[in-house]
Parts: structure tokens; sequence; C-alpha cells
């Protein structure tokens, strides 16, 4: 039995333990796992700071990758979060009493293990520890080679803080960590189908292949996010304003930013020409299709601000100061587009027609569709999860920013008192 194996063996038998917790005990491990990010801040920081400084990879990366006090200290508050979120494990749901007397219904409980493979942030070692904790899950982590000292660091405290709490010594092992470089860990990840239920990859679309050509084990993908925002002409122009420009520059290098606007045709009068300025203004580097070429050179903006669209730009996610724009016959036409290059990430329409929105609602094809308001909101504690394990872009067996109810599942349960079956 290899290392992986034997830390995968050591979860399986830990989260038996962990499956039977009390919900008082899991939250009491919370809140010293908590306390441990905290109070080992300066560890993780210089952890950080050499994975930082050792990084090659591109500016978007190195921000994901970075730890701030700041950071570490909504690292440890999204672990109070989830204590105050109800425990769905033991939950019992449409109990109904048959015919023949016998009462019938299901209970939620854990997923069982769940392997976490991801890249950049060092904040899903707590987010994906915490969630599964308190959901009665084992967890497996393994994170990228870039981030090994900061994942490392995050681990050995929140371990630290786990031993320290009164939840059962014997499910102390329930949350494992594979602190290799090597891409073949990964592989062998993959291969542990005897003790990993489910395996959750995050990341660019490199690592999500490889997963899912790879796994023994199912797969509920985390992938790119190519987000849209489409407006409307019937759209109020400050409110146009506001939620794009949030939608691309409040922190354009994660997954739920704008990457490509859609502009309706009946909104290229009212909108394209002044918001094209905004984003330009906003240090933002366009690329156009003809239509928004024309009313960029029309509003004098400067041509270094923009360059012609191509289908690579609408298919790719920037995680940058940059966007695609494009002018669109009508909803119908963008659904299209959005059908050959989103990511059933996000999909957000800004609108002043109830009718419009209710068509878009109920005709895009997305993780999480939002009216009148920016992409950012598509996350986990934005939208009351607590933390998130990440954003599911496939329908099975989640879809959208998955959290505690998330990382349960359900079994029958069947209470007689005496039937038999005839």
């Amino acid at each position: 039995m290899n290392e992986i194996e034997q830390i995968a063996s050591r979860v399986r038998q830990s989260s038996k333990w962990l499956a039977r917790a009390s919900t008082s005990n899991k939250n009491a491990a919370l809140v010293e796992m908590a306390k441990a990010v905290r109070a080992n801040e300066a560890q993780i920081l210089a952890a950080n700071a050499l994975d930082v400084q050792h990084s090659e990879r591109d500016p978007a990366f190195v921000d994901r990758l970075r730890l701030t006090p700041d950071r570490i200290e909504s690292m440890a508050c999204a672990i109070e979060e989830i204590i105050a979120l109800e425990d769905p494990v033991g939950r019992v749901e449409r109990m109904v009493r048959r015919p023949n007397g016998l009462q019938v219904g299901r209970q939620r409980i854990p997923l069982g293990v769940v392997g976490i493979i991801y890249e950049a942030r060092p904040n899903v070692t707590s987010d994906a520890a915490a969630l599964c904790l308190k959901s009665g899950n084992g967890v497996i982590l393994r994170g990228g080679s870039d981030a090994q000292r900061s994942n490392q660091a995050v681990y050995d405290a929140l371990k630290q803080g786990l031993t320290q709490s009164p939840l059962d010594p014997r499910a102390h092992d329930a949350i494992g960590f594979v602190n290799s470089p090597d891409r073949e860990a990964v592989g062998e990840m993959l291969k542990l189908d005897k003790y990993i239920d489910v395996i959750i990859p995050r990341g660019g679309k490199s690592l999500i292949s490889f997963v899912s050509l790879h796994s023994r084990i199912p797969v509920i993908k985390h992938d790119e996010g190519v987000c849209h925002v489409v407006v409307d002409g019937t759209a109020a122009p400050t409110m146009v304003d506001d939620i794009v420009i949030n939608s691309k520059t409040h922190r354009p290098t994660v997954c739920n930013t704008a990457e490509s606007l859609l502009v309706l045709e009946n909104a290229v009068t009212p909108h394209l020409a002044r918001v094209l300025g905004r984003l330009a203004d906003a240090g933002v580097h366009m690329y156009l299709d003809e239509r928004s070429q024309a009313a960029a050179a029309s509003a004098g903006i400067s041509k270094s601000s923009y360059e012609p669209a191509t289908s690579e730009h609408y298919a790719k996610e920037f995680l940058a100061l940059e966007i695609s724009v494009k002018v669109v016959p009508d909803l119908e036409a963008a659904f299209e587009h959005i059908g050959i290059y989103g990511s059933r990430h996000t999909e957000a329409l800004i609108t002043n027609d109830h009718a419009q929105a209710q068509v878009f609602l109920d005709g895009i094809d997305s993780s999480c569709v939002v009216i009148n308001a920016s992409t950012r909101f598509a996350d986990g504690n934005q939208l009351g999860l607590g933390a998130e394990i990440g954003i599911s872009t496939t329908r099975l067996h989640a879809y959208g920013p998955m959290g505690i109810e998330e990382l349960t599942t359900t079994k029958f349960i069947v209470l007689g008192d005496g039937q038999v079956r005839n």
C-alpha cells in the first residue's frame, strides 16, 4: 500500500466515526479550527510568501495564490459561518405512510469520502475541510504544486485545531492531505474507488480534462467560468454601468467575473458606446465585434483599448481586465451564443422588461442565472450557503455552488410494525 492509499484508508476509517458525530461536537471542532487558523497566521503567511516568490505563473494565478492577513481572517470567518448553518445530516425528509402501514422516508447522510483536487487558492484547503467536516464527510485534499507550502501550513493549523476539540479522536483522521507536487499523485487518487466516493476537481481545463479522463470515481466537475452579461435596451443606464463594471472589475481573477458582454440590438443606441467608454476608463482591454468597434470609434475611445474579437476570445476565461463584446439581435441569439461559448457557470441579464427576464430565466442553461445584479454574487457565501466546496457545472449530483446540503445524499428508511410482503 503506497502513501496516498494509506492516507485514503485512514480517512475512510475515520469518516465512519465522523458521520456519527453530534452536531455540537462537529461545531466545537470547527471553533477550534478557526482559532488555529488565526493563531497560525504568521506561519501561513511565511509559507505563502515562499510560494508566491517561487511561482512563475501569470498575475491572475498569483493573485489567487497570494494570502494576506485579511484573506486569512476571511478563511477563519468562513469556518465560523459554517458553524451557524443547519446540520443536514440525520434530517428525515418526505416521510409518508404506505397503504400497508409502513412509514417510508428519506434520511440525509454524508456522501462518504470526498477527494478535492484543486490548484491555486489556499483558502480551498480550509473551506473544503470545514464543509466536509460539518456535513460528516471524510475529505482528501490535494492542492497544486504552486501552493504546496501554503496548503501544508493551512492544513497543519486545521489539524491542530481538530485534535484540540472534543470530537472523537477516532474521527481526527477524517481530514487527509496529499502533499505531493507530482501529477502522478492525482492519478493515484483517481484509482482509489475502494476508499473515495466522489472526486471534485477545481481548476483549469487541463486539470478537469485529466481528472475526467482518468478517474475510476464519479466526478463532479467545477469547470472554468466563461460568464456573460447580457444588456437589454430597457435597462436603466446607471444600473447597466454599475453591473457591467462590477461584474468585470471587482475581482477579475476569479471564476464568477464577467468574461463576455452581449448587447441586444435594442440596447446599441442607448447603452453600447457609453458602456464601452466606462470599461475603457476602468482599464479593461476589449475584444470587439464590428458593431462594437464602430461604436468605440464614434465615442472616441483609444484604439489601444480594443482590438477585433475572434471566436477564441469569446470562448476564453480571461481572469484579467479583458472582456469580449458582441452585438446580438435578441435573446434567442444570445442563448445560441452562450450555448456555444459559455461554461454553464453564471449568466446575467440587465433589463427592465419582466417578460424578457422570465424568458432569460427559463431559457438559459446555467448553474446560476442572475437578473439585474452582478455575476460576482454567484458564490456560496453570497447565496447563503456559507463557504462553498466549489461551483458545479454539471447537473449530477449538484448544479451551481455546493455547500453543506450538496455534500449529502439520502438513504431510504422504512419503519414498520411487523409487516411482511405477500
